[in-house]
């Protein structure tokens, strides 16, 4: 008999997942890799150190938490030696697809001879919708899982050299490696240009998401913070964030607002939106990371798609 472990992209999940009643123990990974420095080696201890540093700085998570959380399953992670074969379940949108990278570069490092095996959700029927995990039925659930992607060493090897360049220091690498690979992971070039779209534009010093912000405050009118939190939510393609992330993106934007109920843009908020003012110079939070890169030094050129380094 074949020993099995499940690796997670989070809690909701993870109970769903016991619910199949499906052999093996399963690991639940919490982290959100898609902000934040980030260090190539996963699960060092400098690593552990950097992302504490920056949860505690931008979340106010307490090391208590971030130790019984996030280390205690890793440490559970660690302590899973025997299981020759490990099943990640992830889903399409950058917060999971960078997850899954670092995963996977820990798993080549450390789990040399077990068979790695995909199961990734999206596109599940004809429409435009991608789904999460949690929005499918117990029965695609199952068929899914039977029919996971066995990961050759290739594959492996490559998502390792993805996470290698999510954390270099300059994202124009990554650019260069979108633009001329047919990537095996299904939804990872697609998230990986959202990334590169997280870096301000030329046009206004605001990135896409949070021009999208501005952009729904204005046309929709939202009557509450709530409300604005809802639609972004509901309407942010491929990222996959959450809330607590929206409500931190949003309070970098405050000086733009002129009142959260109801949701109005100041003059000089609808002028950065017009592209009639460059926002750029206003950002005194410079040492924000995306990866291993410094948001603030790169500029996206949205009319071209290409990173440009200032």
């Amino acid at each position: 008999m074949k020993s099995l472990l499940h690796i997670t992209n989070g809690d909701s999940f993870t109970s769903k997942l016991q619910s199949l009643h499906l052999k093996g123990d399963i690991i639940t990974w919490r982290e959100m890799l898609c902000e934040g420095k980030t260090l190539c080696a996963v699960g060092s201890e400098s690593f552990w150190k950097t992302r504490f540093e920056f949860l505690n700085k931008n979340y106010k998570v307490t090391k208590s938490w971030f130790v019984e959380k996030t280390l205690k399953e890793y440490r559970s992670l660690c302590n899973h030696k025997q299981q020759d074969q490990i099943v990640l379940w992830f889903e399409y949108d950058l917060f999971c697809q960078i997850n899954m990278l670092a995963v996977l570069s820990w798993l080549k490092m450390h789990r040399r001879h077990a068979e790695i095996s995909l199961v990734c959700s999206g596109r599940e029927d004809e429409s435009e919708k991608l789904y999460g995990l949690s929005e499918l039925s117990d029965e695609r659930l199952l068929e899914l899982y039977e029919n996971r992607t066995v990961l050759s060493q290739d594959d492996i090897e490559f998502a390792d050299y993805v996470w290698q360049l999510y954390c270099s220091d300059n994202p124009i690498r990554l650019e260069n490696l979108i633009a001329h690979n047919n990537f095996q992971f299904e939804y990872l070039s697609e998230a990986l240009r959202a990334h590169l779209k997280r870096f301000p534009t030329i046009k206004n010093g605001l990135n896409e998401l949070e021009n999208k912000i501005l952009q729904t405050a204005l046309s929709e009118k939202p009557k509450s913070k709530r409300e604005l939190m809802g639609k972004i939510l509901s309407n942010q393609g491929v990222y996959g964030f959450g809330d607590t992330q929206y409500e931190r993106i949003i309070g970098s934007l405050k000086p733009l607002f002129s009142s959260f109920n109801p949701v109005r843009l100041t003059k000089k908020g609808k002028e950065v939106l017009t592209n009639q003012t460059n926002y750029y110079s206003q950002i005194s939070e410079n040492q924000l990371y995306l990866g291993g890169s410094l948001k603030y030094s790169f500029l996206y050129n949205s009319s071209t798609d290409r990173i440009l380094k200032l």
